[in-house]
């Protein structure tokens, strides 16, 4: 469980442009905010509800999971940014209010996307109840004025606001300066969040921003009350996934084939559930490069070499990952080898043959079966057999191991699919077959081509299947799908 939320928590800071300890640093800082918060009697000031005196126990998990829906709205950041990781670092940084509330004015659905997938993500990771409401209403502002339901000041959850002026003072503080990050939350106070809270911030802010930068933040952990619960790791890859919609179930096909190849080399129950994990986790990586340089390549657009380096560094962040994830160092060690080649033109260590480990080897030809086999813009799917070629040139080329690759390309020949155990809630099959077109991007449009019906009907199933899940966005509705297994794509 405390690794599940370390790695959504970096994955977060990626996707948003951060530093990868802003979510720690946060998390840090929230508590502090909400433990004085109560110390020096402003619940009753606030008047922001019950789940005001449980807000110190509570900021630290919201503040790590505060950017775990911020994959899902990548590429609706992508169309008004055009860089969704370096934009969103901008709007996060920014010292004018004014502009700031301006921005925040056009990103309704954006913010509604996020908050929807990240109140998802704490009810799957089974969290109390007063975390899940206050990660379905992150953006809302004392003012009335927030996002996504314009709720009055006294009715958001007083950890918003904690987690909020935390993560404002770490990055104004961070980026202009504790006397400007001051500046800028006086600004803000009465609209973004309670005055008396901003002043309750101005008068310990210098105090814990030392503590802050000496380190103190090193040992922040959620709760000790949530670590007995437990949560599979593929809901973290799934979220991983959400940034491109094209991926949705990628890194779990990476991880199954990685898994049955293992099996088919003779190797122990252990070393493939070692191989399952490293799959879940290897496109950790993936959040740090915008969304633009994705679609390049269908635009027929000439990468530069900033933008080379930065998908060339996608593993490093994993291997960056590691280290934060005691539970599961070993895999994510190993998923950050994902991109290297036999012959040492991969990435990013650019090591060759025996310097990388076998069970490395057989992830590398995993993913690059597993895209192949993968539609994408501008590129269809290939076939088994003209997928089976492609390995053989890459063997042939001298960059994947031969044994690797052969055990990838027979494991999906003996593969049974894995019985799933009965969900709560149930999809028609056309239901499903709707949400599985819609989850990987399709216009209604394209989805009635495919699955020769009318958009209208495509629409009546879509709507159908949303009520059935309790989600009003596609992200949302494709991640409670795909972890309740109603959703194999």
């Amino acid at each position: 469980m405390l690794d599940a939320v370390r790695a959504l928590a970096f994955v977060g800071d990626l996707s948003m442009g951060q530093p990868v300890d802003h979510s720690t640093r946060s998390a840090w800082l929230a508590t502090r905010i909400a433990a004085a918060a109560v110390s020096e009697g402003l619940v009753e000031d606030l008047v922001v509800g019950r789940d005001a005196l449980e807000a110190p126990a509570h900021a630290s998990c919201v503040a790590l999971l505060r950017w775990s829906g911020c994959t899902a709205n990548a590429p609706e950041f992508s169309v008004l940014m055009g860089d969704d990781v370096g934009g969103r670092d901008a709007m996060l940084s920014n010292g004018s209010a004014a502009e700031a509330s301006a921005l925040a004015g056009t990103l309704g659905e954006a913010a509604l996307i996020h908050c929807e997938v990240a109140g998802e993500v704490a009810r799957l990771l089974g969290l109390p109840a007063g975390i899940e409401r206050a990660m379905r209403h992150l953006f809302e502002t004392w003012d009335g004025r927030g996002k996504p339901e314009g709720l009055p000041g006294a009715e958001v959850p007083a950890v918003v606001f904690h987690v909020a002026l935390a993560g404002d003072l770490e990055i104004f503080s961070r980026v202009h300066g504790l006397p400007a990050a001051l500046r800028h939350v006086a600004e803000r106070s009465g609209a973004k969040y309670p005055p008396a809270l901003a002043a309750l911030v101005a008068r310990h802010a210098a105090a814990w921003m030392a503590e802050l930068d000496a380190g103190a933040h090193e040992t922040v952990d959620i709760d000790s009350a949530f670590t007995a619960l437990t949560t599979p790791l593929e809901l973290v890859a799934d979220v991983i996934d959400l940034k491109l919609p094209w991926m949705t179930g990628l890194s779990r096909r990476v991880a199954d084939t990685a898994r049955d190849a293992g099996a088919s080399l003779g190797w122990d129950a252990a070393a493939q559930a070692r191989l399952h994990r490293a799959g879940l986790l290897h496109g950790i990586g993936r959040a740090s490069v915008p969304n633009a340089l994705w679609q390049a390549p269908q635009e027929g657009r000439r990468l530069g070499e900033a933008d080379r380096e930065r998908l060339r560094l996608m593993p490093y962040w994993t291997g960056r990952a590691a280290r934060r994830l005691a539970a599961l160092h070993e895999e994510a060690e190993l998923a950050s080898y994902v991109d290297e080649r036999m012959d040492g033109s991969g990435a990013f260590r650019g090591v060759a043959g025996a310097a990388i480990p076998m069970p490395a080897r057989v992830l590398a030809a995993a993913a690059a079966w597993v895209t192949a086999r993968t539609a994408r813009p501008g590129a269809s799917a290939m076939d088994a057999e003209t997928a089976r070629a492609a390995m053989r040139a890459e063997i042939a080329a001298g960059r994947l191991d031969p044994q690797a690759a052969e055990a990838v390309c027979g494991a999906e020949r003996g593969r049974v699919a894995a019985a799933s155990a009965p969900a709560a809630i149930t999809l028609s099959a056309r239901e499903t077959e709707v949400l599985a077109r819609i989850a990987i991007g399709e216009s209604n449009k394209e989805a009635a081509r495919i699955l020769g019906i009318s958009p209208a009907t495509v629409r009546t199933h879509l709507e159908s299947a949303f009520r059935k899940l309790g989600c009003s966005t596609r992200a949302a509705a494709t991640l409670k799908a795909m972890t309740l297994g109603l959703l194999s794509v």
